[in-house]
C-alpha cells in the first residue's frame, strides 16, 4: 500500500483518532492537576502579624491555614519585645492555602553600641555619626556661645556621657549645640509630606528645635507611625519666614495623602489638635 492509500485509509484516521483522543485526555489530566496543585481560585488575604507574639502568630497562622518562618530579629521601641515586628507578604497581600508568611521580630535582648565622641563637631556631622552608630538623635537645646550649631555637650537621660560609653541600640542621645552670642535668625524649613525622622533632621541642621509633634485619627499601629509624613506645621513655610535659632516648630502627621494640600492653610483640622498660639506655647496633648 502506498503511503497515499494509507493516509486516506480507515485505519489511518482511527489511529489518529486514537492519538489525539490520548493527548486531550492527557491535557485535561494535566490541567486538573495544576488545578489541584496551585489551588486554582484559593487565595486569602495575608492576615496582620504586627506586634503579635509567637504565641498569638501561630494561632492566627494556623486560622488562615499558612505557615510562618521566623528568619531575622531586630531591635525596635515600637512592638513590644519577642513580637513581630515586620513581615512578608504584607497584610492584605493574597496568597495560596498553606504559604510561607516571612516574620522578623523583635529581639529579647537589645543590641549594645559604642557612644561615639560628638563633642565639637558641627551639627551635620554628628548626626551623620549618631545614625551610623546605630543611635538617635533626641531634641537639641541651645545655649549662648561663640560657635554656632556645634555639640557643646551629649547627654543620655539628662546625663553627660562620653566616648565609649554602651547604650542600647536605638537609644536617644540629646545633644546641646551653640547658637552664637547675638540674635541671629535662621529660614524656616519647609517640611511638608517628610516623614518625622528627616524632618526632625531637617530641623536640626536648620538650627531649630522640635516642639510637639501630633498623630492624627489615621495612625492606628506602630507600622503607621513609620509611614506618617507631615501634613502641617507651625511655622509655616514661607520663603521670607525666619526664626531666632534653637526656636520650635510643630508638627502634625498623618497617613492620609489627602491632607496634603498645595496651600496648608486650607487644612481641616477637625481631628486633631488645634495650632499653638505662639512658639513658646505648645499644643494640648490630645
Amino acid at each position: 500500500m502506498s503511503f497515499k492509500n494509507f493516509v486516506l485509509s480507515k485505519i489511518f484516521f482511527k489511529n489518529l483518532g486514537v492519538a489525539v483522543s490520548i493527548i486531550v485526555v492527557m491535557i485535561m489530566l494535566l490541567l486538573i492537576w495544576l488545578n489541584f496543585y496551585t489551588r486554582h481560585g484559593q487565595a486569602r488575604p495575608v492576615p496582620d502579624f504586627f506586634g503579635l507574639t509567637m504565641e498569638q502568630t501561630a494561632k492566627l497562622a494556623k486560622k488562615s491555614r499558612l505557615k510562618y518562618q521566623v528568619i531575622d530579629s531586630i531591635y525596635t521601641t515600637i512592638v513590644p519585645r519577642g513580637c513581630v515586628a515586620e513581615q512578608n507578604p504584607k497584610p492584605g497581600f493574597k496568597v495560596k492555602k498553606w504559604r510561607n508568611v516571612v516574620l522578623t521580630i523583635n529581639a529579647f535582648k537589645p543590641e549594645m553600641v559604642a557612644v561615639p565622641n560628638l563633642v565639637d563637631l558641627p551639627i551635620r556631622q554628628a548626626l551623620a555619626l549618631v545614625e551610623s552608630s546605630g543611635l538617635k538623635m533626641g531634641d537639641p537645646r541651645y545655649r549662648p556661645d561663640l560657635s554656632v550649631n556645634i555639640v557643646l555637650e551629649q547627654l543620655f537621660n539628662g546625663k553627660k556621657i562620653i566616648q565609649g560609653d554602651s547604650l542600647q541600640k536605638g537609644s536617644v542621645i540629646d545633644l546641646i549645640l551653640g547658637k552664637g552670642l547675638s540674635n541671629q535668625r535662621t529660614s524656616v524649613p519647609d517640611l511638608m509630606g517628610m516623614n518625622l525622622e528627616p524632618a526632625k533632621n531637617k530641623i536640626l541642621v536648620s538650627t531649630l528645635s522640635l516642639g510637639t509633634y501630633v498623630y492624627d485619627n489615621t495612625i492606628r499601629h506602630g507600622e503607621d507611625t513609620i509611614k506618617a509624613f507631615v501634613y502641617k506645621q507651625n511655622p509655616e513655610y514661607k520663603e521670607d519666614a525666619s526664626l531666632q535659632l534653637g526656636s520650635a516648630i510643630y508638627l502634625w502627621l498623618t497617613v492620609d495623602s489627602a491632607k496634603l494640600p498645595v496651600d496648608s492653610t486650607l487644612l481641616n483640622l477637625s481631628d486633631t489638635i488645634p495650632a499653638p498660639d505662639s512658639l513658646n506655647k505648645p499644643p494640648d496633648k490630645p
